[in-house]
């Protein structure tokens, strides 16, 4: 069957490099694309992934027998209702269900009504009635715009002055409609970790774990980013509370059956944190993690199309998961000011010569070929550096031993990805 992935970042490269190597996969197309996905894939840069009606028409002239929608914005925006309703089989929820990543408000509100352990919060419209709140709950305190903003729209106020200017800022437009509503939070403590699920006809079946690093420097400092790393398994997580963690998962899909419209079909990303009372959700998201998605795939020995297909088509039965024993650390390469302002047309060499340390993998998030075809930066978070390994330190070195291949102005990342695996939870906040 033909493929279309919607997307264009590290994750939908990751995505359309393990739909390729399925013998499902005919032709395989990536809307906008990037450099990377453009050496497996034929890439469509002039395809609005949020316009429905757009997409159902290359549906149509393409002969696609299955759209998976990587990024959340095409999901708020309906892409997938248009989509099913034209009968094409389509990964990925739609706008109801989307909603769990598209309102923050919305989805606390499933997790109270569900009994899915998640941090005390209120949501506000209006600054003073939030600011009171802000101070009645002390630091440290976490601030959410209600909206998507990119993963920018969190910040983890260690101080009582940080909180208020967070919420005085959504207030006045930082994030535009995103943050006209502000969702306001205790802040628990302990490790975090990632547990993704492929969810259909109110059944989850779940990944493996994985640990995101949104810091963007060493040691878990700076300002957050979309993720600067990531690797998988996350050895810290303890039987029991795995356990609890696929029980949590499994009680929100059951959930989305019960309460949508319309059968969720897609991922259901879990976001934990495993606090001292038990693991509990910090966020639902609507679709594949990015870089978590990078380092989870590559471990998956199963038929990727066959799974989606399975999920698109509401079987989750035929959903049949298995996974290499093998370690994966990914490390992001990111342009220099990043998470801020940076530049772009940075010309970017070695990327062969890193993929040719055994092992390794290079996705690209946010490249482009020139005038001249030299691949160029063109994005905050330009690769995604990937390595297997029998063991954390083999792909952990593999990993790092490929970064210092690639060069490009201004690179920048860090040098502590996936430390964590090995560290006591005493350092990891627990």
């Amino acid at each position: 069957m033909n493929i279309l992935v919607l997307g264009g970042g590290g994750r939908e490269h990751a995505i359309a490099w393990a739909l390729a190597k399925s013998p499902r996969c005919d032709e395989l197309f990536v809307a906008p694309g990037n450099a990377g996905t453009d050496r497996l894939a034929k890439n469509v840069p002039g395809l609005n992934p949020e316009d429905g009606q757009t997409v159902l028409g290359f549906v149509r002239d393409h002969a696609v027998g299955l759209v998976v929608v990587g990024p959340e914005a095409p999901l708020v925006a309906g892409v997938a209702d248009v989509l099913r309703e034209a009968g094409v089989p389509v990964f990925g929820p739609d706008a109801q269900g989307a909603q769990l990543e598209g309102s923050k408000t919305f989805s606390k509100q499933f997790m109270e009504r569900n009994g899915i352990p998640t941090a005390r919060y209120r949501s506000f419209s209006e600054l003073e009635p939030a600011l009171a709140y802000v101070r009645e709950l002390g630091a440290p305190v976490v601030v959410k715009a209600d909206g998507l903003a990119a993963g920018k729209g969190v910040v983890v106020a260690d101080e009582l002055e940080d909180a208020e200017v967070a919420v005085r800022s959504c207030f006045e437009g930082a994030f535009g409609a995103s943050g006209s509503t502000v969702v306001i939070e205790e802040c628990l403590t302990g490790p975090e970790c990632s547990l993704l699920a492929f969810v259909s006809d109110g059944k989850a079946r779940c990944m493996a774990t994985a640990q995101d690093h949104k810091r963007a420097f060493d040691g878990d400092r700076g300002p957050n980013t979309g993720g600067m790393g990531a690797y998988s398994p996350v050895p810290i997580v303890t039987s029991d509370e795995l356990a609890a963690m696929h029980a949590i998962m499994e009680r929100a899909a059951k959930a989305t059956a019960r309460e949508f419209e319309h059968d969720y079909r897609g991922v259901l990303y879990g976001g934990f944190m495993l606090t001292p009372a038990g693991p509990q959700i910090i966020e639902f998201n609507a679709r594949f993690g990015d870089p978590e998605t990078q380092v989870v795939l590559p471990r998956l020995e199963s038929d990727l199309a066959e799974v989606m297909l399975a999920v698109a088509q509401g079987r989750p039965a035929d959903v049949d998961l298995r996974w290499s024993e093998q370690w994966a650390v990914c490390v992001v390469l990111a342009s220099e000011g990043y998470p801020g302002s940076y530049e772009k047309g940075k010309v970017i060499l070695g990327v062969d010569e890193a993929e040719a340390v055994e092992g390794v993998t290079v996705f690209h998030a946010g490249t482009a070929l020139n005038r001249d075809g030299e691949l160029v930066t063109a994005g905050g978070r330009v690769l995604n550096v990937v390595a297997l390994g029998d063991s954390f330190e083999e792909a952990r070195e593999k990993a790092y031993e490929a970064c210092d291949l690639i060069n490009f102005e201004g690179k920048q990342h860090r040098l502590d990805i996936g430390k964590r695996a090995i560290a006591g939870r005493e350092e990891q906040g627990a």
